[in-house]
């Protein structure tokens, strides 16, 4: 590695210039709203305020499969939070997520709202309202659990970090991006031998472990992460291939990977969900001015 300057850190750090490359104006020290905005709110007890993101893609993936496995009280409103514009830091959504991060979710079925934030504990708190993909046998629990955990761990590394530095800092730092690549592969290898003994993460059966996962590592796997593919060498990870082909072929994630996107194919974008009958009438190519 070699570079023409030398860092040398302060003694006390202070924020006097943008950091973060294309997400600059999303990173800043402190926490807390910074304008008044309350959230709308739609007809349904579930008011999920996210981004198609792969963290956001955990719960409306969780939530597709809750009504697919007709759980009717899983009906939700997906509202978007445009957070290169700012929206997390809205008044309603801090109220809801004080870490100002996507997704959050209310629910408001009951006499009191019920405010959820990180992903992880959504999926979580759904299952158990729910009673589905999640075990109830200790072990399978357990392990359930461990898988989710484990992704809520390794996937900064994934994200802010080899996929910051690797696609959208503003200059490329050869160590940087060689120490969470090299991060990025041993995760893949963990899955892998994991997936190489098992169908699904936690065993036999699809659970919200696999929800959380593969929008990051499957996405990762299927070259839909950072154009990072052939860099990262992802087709050598075979049992990682086999089930992300697996997971995304389920029409629950076909469709909950829709919700609140912004990219990619029109047809593929449902920036607000609040009925099932979206999905074919108001993707982006459905609502495009007529030629």
């Amino acid at each position: 590695m070699s570079s023409s300057t030398e860092y040398t850190p302060p003694k006390v750090w202070t924020w006097d210039k943008a950091s973060g490359g294309r997400f600059a104006n999303i990173n800043r020290p402190i926490a807390g709203a910074t304008h008044e905005k309350e959230l709308p709110i739609g007809r349904h007890p579930l008011q999920l305020y996210s981004l198609g993101t792969p963290n956001g893609q955990k719960v409306t993936v969780m939530l597709e499969e809750l009504l697919a496995l007709g759980h009717s009280g899983a009906e939700y409103d997906a509202w978007l939070i445009k957070i290169g514009d700012g929206d997390q830091f809205g008044s309603g959504f801090v109220s809801i997520n004080p870490n100002s991060k996507i997704p959050a979710l209310m629910d408001r079925s009951g006499p009191n709202p019920i405010r959820v934030f990180e992903s992880g504990a959504i999926l979580v708190y759904l299952a158990e309202k729910f009673g589905a993909l999640l075990p109830t046998e200790a072990a399978a629990r357990a392990e359930c659990m461990s898988w989710l955990f484990w992704q809520m761990g390794s996937a900064p590394y994934l994200g802010g970090g080899f996929g910051h530095f690797y696609a959208y800092a503003p200059t490329k730092i050869e160590y940087a991006i060689d120490r969470f690549a090299m991060e990025t592969k041993r995760q893949l290898d963990v899955l892998d031998r994991r997936l190489g003994e098992t169908a699904y993460l936690g065993g036999d059966e699809y659970t919200i472990a696999d929800i959380a996962v593969w929008p990051w590592y499957g996405g990762l796997a299927k070259g839909l992460l950072y154009g990072a593919g052939e860099f990262l060498a992802v087709d050598e990870y075979k049992n990682v291939q086999r089930w992300a082909d697996t997971i995304g072929q389920r029409p629950a994630v076909r469709r909950g990977r829709m919700v609140n996107r912004l990219q990619g194919a029109s047809a593929s974008q449902l920036h607000e969900r609040h009925d099932a009958g979206d999905f074919d009438t108001k993707t982006q190519d459905k609502l495009a001015p007529k030629a």
